[in-house]
Formats: structure tokens, sequence, C-alpha cells
């Protein structure tokens, strides 16, 4: 159980959506990607590649946008020993 009450989807859950899904959006490389990640899976490899498969199907309309005012300015803000 999750936070929330919700269950943990698992990847019966995530090949039951994708075989849900009408059969033009199954075609698309990204749920191609998706599917072939989950059967590495099956086939005892690592369970974060299924993960990342579907997340990225999931996303693949939204586009990244880069915010600089997000971005950590770290420079200069640590001294070293030596330096000091």
């Amino acid at each position: 159980m999750l936070p929330g009450g919700r269950e943990s989807p698992t990847l019966r859950d995530a090949g039951d959506y994708i075989t849900s899904l009408p059969k033009a959006e199954q075609d698309l490389e990204e749920w191609q990607a998706a599917v072939e990640a989950r059967l590495l899976v099956e086939l005892n490899g690592p369970t974060m590649m299924a993960h990342i498969g579907v997340m990225r199907a999931f996303n693949r309309n939204v586009e990244r946008e880069f915010e600089s005012s997000r971005k950590d300015k770290h420079w200069g803000k640590r001294k070293l020993k030596r330096d000091q």
C-alpha cells in the first residue's frame, strides 16, 4: 500500500494497461519500448528499466523546459582547506 491508501501498481497492471490501449497507440515506439522493458524484467532483468519505459511512454507528449531560476549556483560557496 502507498500513502493515501492507493495500491502499488505491479508489472501486471502495466501490462494490462498497455494491452487496453487502442491498437494505434500500442504501436507507438514509446509503448513498444515499454513492453520490451517489461518483458526483460520478466526474464530477471532490472525492474527500473520497466518503470523508466512506462514513464517515458506516459510523458511522450510533455516538452521539458529549462528554468534558469531553479538552477542552483554553487560556485564560490565552498572554500578549500588549502586556500585558507
